[in-house]
């Protein structure tokens, strides 16, 4: 049963597929809605002319109904973009060249940052390519397993798994189409705490903090700790560091904010 928001929507904008049409999204995705996906509603207020506190009233009544995102907020986006975008998969010659330009300053996560930097630099691709496939591929499995369910119970597909897609469903945050990692991939939720950090689904500064205590710091520290150990990382152990610390950073400031 759809809610009131999104039958204004699609009532406004001529119907299911001219809703789809009009947002760049296939009509069966819009049809199985019950409620407009956080990620799509920016998108559909845009199209439809809806209010987004009306869309999704859930989200945005608490947060105040603003769109600026702070610096730092953004910055916390970058750094969970980039963890996302190296874990994810090997990168590109491309990539590992724009790393190669990070700098930083006399701070930690700056130093980590240059060490980043300078690992890069000194990288070749094709034997990052090949850290990275004994790393978190390997012949039936590699050397870490990037998973909260693995690190949390030993095995895959586990509780941590399940208690963490109804987080997502709540926050209406659906699965990428062709996707068939589990959500609980270090790269996924990194990404997912990205698009928190950045505005991208929109929540409030509760419901990250909320996230990133129950499916991110739990687990994810003892990874990148890890990934800095592990007899396959030289590249990768930079990333480590920089995981690491700045996950740190993260559990700090938000014990600041209470």
């Amino acid at each position: 049963m759809r809610d009131s928001g999104l039958d204004r929507a699609i009532q406004l904008a001529g119907g299911v597929a001219e809703l789809a049409r009009r947002i760049g999204i296939r009509q069966p995705s819009v049809s199985n809605w019950s409620r407009v996906p956080a990620e799509r509603v920016t998108a559909v207020e845009a199209v439809t002319g809806v209010s987004r506190v009306h869309l999704r009233p859930d989200l945005y009544s608490e947060l105040a109904v603003t769109n600026q995102v702070h610096d730092i907020d953004v910055g916390r986006a970058q750094e969970y973009a980039l963890l996302a975008t190296l874990l994810s998969q090997a990168p590109s010659a491309k990539l590992i060249a724009q790393v190669a330009k990070l700098r930083g300053d006399a701070s930690p996560l700056g130093t980590a940052h240059a060490h980043l930097g300078d690992a890069a630099a000194k990288a070749n691709p094709a034997a990052v390519d090949r850290e990275y496939f004994d790393l978190f591929v390997g012949l039936g499995r590699g050397e870490l397993m990037p998973y909260a369910s693995f690190y949390l119970t030993g095995f895959l597909n586990e509780r941590p798994l399940s208690h963490l897609r109804q987080d997502l469903a709540a926050l209406g945050i659906e699965r990428v189409e062709n996707n068939f990692e589990p959500e609980d991939h270090a790269a996924t939720l990194c990404e997912i705490m990205a698009g928190l950090a950045g505005g991208r689904f929109p929540a409030s500064e509760a419901a990250q903090r909320e996230m990133f205590e129950k499916h991110v710091a739990p687990w994810m520290g003892r990874l990148f700790a890890d990934m800095e150990n592990a007899a396959a990382a030289d590249f990768y152990r930079s990333v480590g560091s920089l995981g690491r610390l700045f996950l740190q950073i993260e559990a700090e400031a938000f014990m600041l904010a209470d």
